[in-house]
């Protein structure tokens, strides 16, 4: 079963306009597996949601988290429970941000790495100068209430470029809620489970993360399976509440170091010869009609051959 994951929220613990519970109620009614909480530079939501859920019984999981702001870029941190001390920021060395919240045990990520910065929103943009990305967990290639073009497909194609030069990063997307927003065909981070139960879902993320097994989806899940001599696809619908399909066929499109090869399927299966790719690395995305970023409905995980 897959899960669905909304990694990016904030409440009044920093600059949002809901509290920790009206955040905690929004996921319920949308159905949602587990949300993170991410407040600025604060850690001090994550106890107030764990009681609430406790309290009253919740199945839902939480994801403690912490999104480290700064005017030079956001670092999200995900399965953090200390806060990330920062006073010491380098524009030009963000690599010891990345270890100090590793050493923390956490997961750490580029936040809406082309977001509008300076005039309009100083430090949303991720201007930080990085070049080692051995300690960098994730890139969130959508921020979904964004630009699409100018911020979300530019974030899609680095974290596409950087996986498909060897880096292993996962990849992530989230709302960025600052208030009760509407989840309807927008962007969550899906991870595969065996169960239902989300008690351990922070170490399921983590897993699934340090894989690099995460599904970013508007609903339909691409699956693969690439153990014998055929890449063999299916299409999982996960049911998410809002999503807007359409009667348009799906198309798969496989994006390798050297070229891409576009799929039209026929129903929710298809397969192809892995003799006929040109390359070792895969990223396969799904769109429903035309392969614009527009009809785009899921990133799936990178394929090794």
């Amino acid at each position: 079963m897959f899960k669905r994951l909304e990694l990016h929220n904030h409440t009044t613990e920093s600059d949002a306009s809901i509290t920790a519970w009206e955040l905690t109620e929004h996921m319920l009614k949308d159905k949602v597996d587990a949300f993170a909480i991410t407040d600025h530079n604060t850690i001090s939501g994550q106890k107030k949601i764990a009681d609430i859920i406790k309290e009253k019984g919740l199945s839902i999981g939480l994801i403690r988290g912490m999104e480290l702001t700064s005017y030079y870029g956001h670092i999200l941190c995900l399965n953090l429970t200390k806060y990330v001390d920062w006073e010491d920021i380098d524009l030009h060395n963000p690599e010891k941000l990345f270890k100090r919240a590793k050493a923390l045990g956490a997961l750490a990520g580029v936040a809406h790495p082309y977001s509008y910065g300076a005039p309009f929103a100083r430090g949303c943009r991720f201007d930080m100068t990085l070049t080692d990305y051995s300690d960098v967990d994730f890139i969130e290639v959508s921020n979904d209430l964004e630009p699409l073009h100018e911020v979300n497909e530019r974030g899609l194609l680095y974290w596409q470029d950087l996986v498909l030069k060897g880096e292993k990063l996962a990849a992530t997307a989230g709302m960025d809620l600052h208030g009760l927003w509407d989840f309807s065909d927008n962007f969550a981070t899906y991870i595969e489970s065996e169960t239902a139960d989300n008690s351990n879902i922070e170490e399921e993320l983590a897993k699934a993360i340090k894989t690099q097994k995460t599904w970013i989806s508007k609903s339909p899940i691409l699956k693969c399976d690439a153990s014998g001599s055929d890449l063999k696809f299916e299409i999982i619908d996960t049911g998410k509440l809002g999503y807007k399909a359409s009667n348009e066929p799906f198309r798969i499109v496989l994006t390798t170091e050297s070229e891409e090869k576009e799929i039209v399927v026929s129903g929710n299966c298809a397969t192809l010869a892995k003799s006929g790719i040109m390359g070792k690395r895969i990223v396969p995305k799904l769109y429903r009609g035309e392969a614009i970023m527009e009809n785009l409905v899921c990133v799936s995980p990178l394929i090794e051959l």
